[in-house]
């Protein structure tokens, strides 16, 4: 049990080893929309009083930009005041996601608890963002964590860490990218799925108002739309790009005194690139792959055979 030292609430003493704990993080703008995403999380991380089974630690995943650490924060408020953020990165180390052994002035070693084993002793959320950036070997230092077992062992500072009965955890995850492979043992750990998809055209509007609450109507409904055009063809252009390009467009606005389709138009350019911005225009349609009739694809197979193409 982690016993606080004096008045200061960062430093808890472990079994005779002093931790000075991380600092919650804080959002300046909550998720909305998406209700039936937030409950799917929320019953993840509900509790029961008749039952010792702890919450579950799903992973949260979509495409990049949607919102999914935004989300995860959101209803991680609802559980507690203190969540923590950890930043999952290819260096991340097993130390980085435990304790950190760091040398003060006076050549002491005094021990940092990371965001996520801050979160395990003062009992609150923590989210792990971009976790397949993480390699197996941090991973497996989580693995007695996301079971029944619920701790973590520090081999820099030579303690184990229970965690606190209220705490809670989830993982984020690009479904596009990933540095390593998440060991099977891991994901069986990490359940359930929960998805995050691109919102609807009345949500994306809300999204970009709540986070852009001066920002002119006309900016707003020229993006919105634009981005449900981008959504409808797939194109990997999220709600984050839409704040970017009303964020600059406003600028090019005052800066540049052209008018407001113009500077979306340019800042759409420069954000996420011509071929995407084409689609501001709402008479765009994209040209139709050419297709390929039985009889060409069985010419090609009979013209050039697998010795013709190795050569």
């Amino acid at each position: 049990m982690a016993k606080q030292r004096g008045t200061d609430n960062r430093m808890v003493n472990l079994d005779g080893v002093e931790l000075r704990l991380a600092l919650p993080d804080e959002m300046p703008i909550l998720a909305v929309g998406s209700e039936a995403v937030k409950n799917q999380l929320r019953a993840c991380w509900l509790t029961h009083k008749r039952s010792k089974e702890p919450p579950l630690s799903p992973r949260v995943l979509g495409p990049p930009g949607v919102g999914k650490t935004t989300l995860a924060f959101t209803v991680a408020r609802e559980f507690t005041k203190e969540v923590y953020i950890f930043q999952c990165t290819s260096d991340t180390r097993p130390e980085d996601l435990l304790v950190t052994p760091v040398i003060d002035s006076g050549q002491t070693i005094r021990y940092h608890a990371s965001a996520l084993t801050t979160a395990m002793i003062r009992g609150g959320v923590c989210i792990l963002d971009e976790g397949n950036r993480m390699s197996e070997k941090s991973w497996a230092s989580l693995a007695p964590l996301l079971d029944n077992r619920r701790y973590v062992e520090s081999i820099i500072a030579g303690i184990k860490i229970h965690a606190h009965p209220e705490f809670r955890a989830a993982v984020t995850m690009n479904e596009d990218s990933a540095t390593y492979e998440i060991p099977e043992y891991i994901l069986s750990r990490l359940q359930p799925q929960v998805r995050v998809s691109f919102p609807s055209a009345e949500e994306e509007k809300e999204i970009m108002r709540v986070n852009l609450p001066h920002s002119d109507e006309e900016l707003l409904s020229l993006v919105s739309e634009f981005l449900g055009r981008c959504h409808k063809y797939e194109l990997p252009v999220a709600s984050r790009d839409g704040i970017h390009i009303i964020r600059y467009a406003e600028r090019l606005v005052e800066k540049m005194v052209i008018s407001p389709p113009e500077a979306i138009t340019q800042a759409a350019n420069q954000i996420v690139g011509e071929e995407h911005a084409r689609y501001l225009d709402p008479t765009f349609e994209p040209p139709e792959e050419p297709s390929i009739s039985f009889a060409d694809a069985e010419f090609f197979l009979t013209r050039f055979k697998p010795s013709d193409r190795s050569n």
